[in-house]
């Protein structure tokens, strides 16, 4: 990184995230050498880290937080996280979407980012639990109110139920509407995944909720950065022998890709010049 005075902060601050997680903490010089940047700029985006509770501020630097597996982050402040790596999952979990299908999407940033990219992909059923992810689809359609709805464009269902802090509908609601239906593919988002946790999350109703979505789904993709390789919460509502792909980013270690080769079917890592992916799927 020698020519980085014109990131934007966003992108900026992921990267130190990045560096702070991947090496258990930093100091402001190492990353003023690193990115390019003056000692104010890196003490700016440290304050703004602490702010959203994923680094703590020590003299001369910067560690992670350990967060508590109950600990729920509110969506604004995961939107700022691995900006580019949830463009480059959403963009290739958008092409596995077949037009026509009925689709899932649950709550969730990455989920969020996926929406925008299959606004393209032709008569689309979607249910969600996602407020956000509702608001995309339907954003979409008021722009052509006019003329009305555009040919092809999706019918979304949205479950109804209790909002959690990431926006999410669940509880009772959520689960009876979901109870009722089927989906060809269901992506996930998740706030962790692990060999011996599966999928997991800080939220019970949550939990609850997404065990409904990968029960009536015929196909489970995950979409999740790779900082959420490790990750364990409070609840685990799926197996990994369940999940059926795993779409994720390039910064993804060459040692966790072989641990989830072990016990998934399907791995595409998007992003980067390493860029793979087998799916597995014929159609």
């Amino acid at each position: 990184m020698t020519d980085n005075q014109n990131l934007l902060a966003e992108q900026r601050r992921a990267l130190i995230l990045d560096e702070v997680r991947r090496r258990g903490g930093v100091r402001v010089n190492e990353l003023t050498r690193k990115l390019n940047v003056s000692d104010m700029t890196v003490r700016r985006d440290l304050d703004a880290l602490a702010r959203q509770g994923v680094v703590e501020k020590v003299h001369g630097g910067a560690v992670p937080v350990v967060e508590a597996s109950t600990h729920e982050p509110g969506f604004e402040a995961k939107s700022a996280l691995e900006l580019s790596a949830k463009e480059d999952i959403a963009r290739a979990a958008a092409q596995l979407a077949v037009p026509g299908s009925a689709i899932a999407l649950s709550g969730g940033t990455t989920t969020y980012a996926l929406a925008h990219h299959l606004l393209d992909v032709p008569d689309l059923t979607v249910v969600t639990n996602s407020v956000r992810v509702a608001d995309v689809f339907h954003a979409a359609q008021r722009s052509g109110a006019t003329a009305g709805p555009r040919p092809g464009s999706a019918t979304v269902v949205l479950t109804g139920g209790v909002r959690t802090p990431s926006d999410s509908l669940v509880g009772p609601v959520a689960d009876q509407a979901i109870r009722s239906l089927h989906f060809d593919v269901l992506f996930l988002g998740v706030h962790g995944i692990s060999v011996e946790a599966g999928l997991s999350t800080p939220n019970l109703a949550e939990a609850e909720t997404n065990r409904r979505f990968v029960q009536a789904a015929r196909r489970v993709v995950v979409v999740a950065d790779h900082t959420k390789w490790g990750t364990v919460g409070l609840s685990s509502f799926a197996a990994l022998a369940e999940i059926d792909t795993l779409v994720t980013d390039a910064g993804l270690s060459a040692e966790a890709r072989e641990e989830i080769a072990e016990h998934l079917p399907g791995l595409v890592v998007a992003g980067g010049p390493e860029s793979s992916g087998q799916d597995g799927q014929d159609g």
